[in-house]
């Protein structure tokens, strides 16, 4: 348990680059790309909305209803997690993945009796209820992993570290729909068996090897002078010292910090949230303006095109980000707050690129570059909770955090669905979709460049707080030096 661990003496404690801190490392980033599956969905959804005759409208509220289960949960586990260790939600994250998934094939394989032209009311239900387990159990498996990881590296190396585990949430979809297209092509219900297995047998895994080992350097402390701890306290209040901060609860809730990244997030991630969930729709619409004849197989291999992409430069974004606010935190002497600017540049840069492309060939470059930023999003934000807020509650300030995407993600995509209903069948009313390319959407695009710019002005106030703090701090290095 943490608390024993902590009367530890530092020199019995492991190496930062042991066996068994690269153990954690690994098993986490193995259980995270188990976890991220919540938006392969695009990968089966249509088959199971013409097999079970579900609405587009009933599909999204199912693909609601996981997003809800990743988000919403986030402060349970979290606070589970901080109090109680990883083992308790990696046993849920097996049971609910194995549930959620299993439950989704059930329904598929029965598909409707004889003269049913619609699927019954409970039994949407049960499919609402499958996603939602499904994105639970993949926010437990995660959330394990980043605890564990965060809790295991110093601090020179926990961004990285955890935005290694992370980019394996952010492949998740990438290697889940390869593993579809490739050895069960047109075999939904395979597919969804795959998913059952593939993402609860992991969490066996996780179970027995995911654990956080303690720093020695956090453990130092408990050994110095009253004088020497009230200095380290005060300064770590300023600069945000992780064995030191502890905010959460009330406090958290009437923190300036908390809500300054809470808006952050919740703009960046909406516009994430919005493009993955409609990618599909701009996709069908820039294919159709310059296809009279349409193709059902070369559409869907165009909006293939837009999951991959997204996919591994969310990979890529959440790897790069933690490198890059290591290095400029522990070389460059600045704060990580910093970061936020770039990767809010990262998301406008896309909007922007999204608004101006005019044709499917070229939408990819647009998909890369929300993946990325999208990526890079939710890489540094947890780094930024730990720091800001402490270690304690890490995980539970994280949960509360993580709920921020469900403001402006469910704002924006019910903007951009609106947007395209407007639009739906204006060339010719008997096709039950836009094909007015880009126009069908673009007006939605201006919204998400607005928050994309608000984003980045707060954080570069963000940053400019964190730059005064530092310059605050140095003040107590003269005091320290008197009393070493």
């Amino acid at each position: 348990m943490p608390g024993n661990s902590d009367t530890l003496p530092s020199q019995a404690l492991p190496a930062v680059f042991s066996i068994c801190r690269l153990t954690t490392l690994v098993a986490s980033l193995i259980v995270a790309l188990c976890s991220g599956t919540n938006y392969v969905c695009l990968a089966y959804a249509p088959q199971l909305g013409h097999r079970l005759q579900i609405s587009h409208t009933q599909l999204n509220i199912i693909g609601l209803a996981g997003n809800v289960g990743v988000y919403s949960t986030g402060p349970i586990w979290g606070r589970i997690v901080d109090t109680r260790g990883p083992r308790i939600l990696l046993a849920c994250a097996f049971f609910l993945l194995l549930s959620g998934y299993s439950g989704i094939r059930h329904l598929y394989d029965t598909g409707l009796a004889e003269n049913v032209k619609t699927l019954s009311i409970p039994s949407f239900i049960l499919l609402v209820m499958c996603g939602f387990v499904s994105g639970a159990g993949g926010n437990a498996g995660l959330t394990s992993g980043i605890n564990s990881t965060a809790k295991t590296f110093p601090d020179s190396l926990r961004a990285s570290t955890v935005g290694v585990v992370l980019s394996g949430f952010g492949l998740s979809a990438f290697l889940f729909s390869t593993i579809s297209r490739i050895a069960f092509p047109g075999d939904t219900s395979s597919f969804l068996f795959i998913l059952s297995i593939g993402t609860a047998l992991p969490m066996i895994m996780g179970f027995f090897l995911v654990r956080p080992i303690p720093i020695p350097s956090t453990l130092n402390a408990h050994g110095r002078q009253n004088a020497q701890q009230h200095i380290t306290r005060r300064r770590a209040l300023i600069m945000g010292d992780v064995g030191l901060t502890n905010v959460f609860g009330r406090r958290l809730a009437r923190s300036s910090d908390f809500w300054l990244l809470f808006t952050i997030l919740s703009l960046l991630s909406g516009t994430g949230l919005m493009y993955i969930n409609n990618v599909g729709s701009m996709s069908q619409a820039l294919y159709a303006a310059k296809n009279p004849e349409y193709d059902e197989v070369e559409a869907t291999r165009w909006q293939a095109t837009q999951v991959s992409s997204i996919s591994i430069m969310n990979f890529s974004g959440r790897i790069f980000i933690g490198v890059v606010n290591d290095i400029c935190k522990n070389r460059l002497g600045l704060p990580r707050s910093y970061s936020l600017v770039l990767v809010s540049l990262f998301v406008f840069i896309s909007q922007v690129a999204t608004a101006r492309v005019d044709s499917v060939e070229n939408l990819w470059l647009a998909s890369s570059l929300l993946g990325l930023g999208y990526g890079s999003v939710f890489s540094l934000l947890p780094t930024m909770c730990l720091e800001w807020f402490g270690m304690p509650h890490f995980s539970e300030n994280w949960g509360y955090l993580s709920m921020a995407p469900m403001v402006a993600g469910n704002l924006f995509s019910v903007a951009f669905g609106r947007n395209l209903d407007a639009h739906d069948g204006k060339t010719r009313a008997e096709v039950p979709r836009c094909l007015l390319g880009r126009e069908c959407y673009v007006d939605t695009l201006y919204l998400t460049i607005g928050a994309c710019s608000l984003s980045i002005l707060l954080s570069a106030w963000a940053g400019w707080r964190d730059r005064e703090k530092m310059r605050k701090a140095a003040g107590f290095n003269g005091d320290e030096d008197v009393l070493n």
